[in-house]
């Protein structure tokens, strides 16, 4: 079983960082075999739509997401860890997902549409922190994770969301927190 881990934050080891490194420990704790990209060390670009990849199912952009392309399909399971900016997840976690349009379009051009809907590539998992307590904090970057999962042809199974949580490190405030992150990484390594 392959983990992959997307840490979404440009604040290293802030608090969406600390629960990723929990849900890996659990995926690993199961003998997974675990690994991870943090955003903020790639060099990647938004998306231009240029509809380079429409009839390629290849980004024609050469940058850090030609070494992630690969990580991403070879995953069993993938979390991604991301802090919420203004309701959504980060620039640096979206510039990534935005650019998985060309793994999109890989499928539309390998599939039926009636094989699209069979989401059978691997299961997706989502881990946010908010600083405020809004009942809608998390539906954007929800929506988001679905989607992107969907791209890649995987479930989205939900995840670990913790609200008001801000200063560096106050989420180990939270063992629940912790808790949840670890049992998530469990879930992702064992769920069939």
């Amino acid at each position: 079983m392959k983990i992959l881990g997307i840490y979404g934050s440009p604040r290293k080891g802030g608090n969406s960082d600390l629960l990723l490194d929990e849900a890996l420990k659990g995926a690993e704790s199961t003998g997974a075999e675990v690994s991870s990209i943090r955003c903020c060390d790639l060099e990647i670009s938004g998306c231009i739509e240029c509809a380079g990849c429409d009839d390629t199912g290849e980004c024609i952009v050469d940058d850090d997401m030609q070494f992630v392309y690969p990580r991403l399909m070879e995953s069993d399971a993938i979390i991604l860890a991301s802090p919420i900016f203004f309701y959504g997840i980060t620039a640096q976690a979206k510039a990534l997902i935005d650019r998985c349009q060309a793994m999109w379009c890989k499928r539309v051009l390998d599939t039926t549409p009636e094989d699209r809907r069979i989401l059978d590539n691997g299961r997706g998992y989502l881990i946010c922190v908010g600083a405020t307590k809004g009942d809608n904090l998390f539906q954007g970057a929800e929506l988001v994770a679905k989607y992107f999962y969907d791209a890649l042809g995987m479930t989205y199974e939900g995840g670990v969301f913790i609200r008001k949580v801000e200063a560096k490190g106050d989420v180990e405030k939270h063992p629940d927190a912790m808790r949840q992150a670890f049992d998530l990484g469990k879930k992702a390594a064992t769920a069939t």
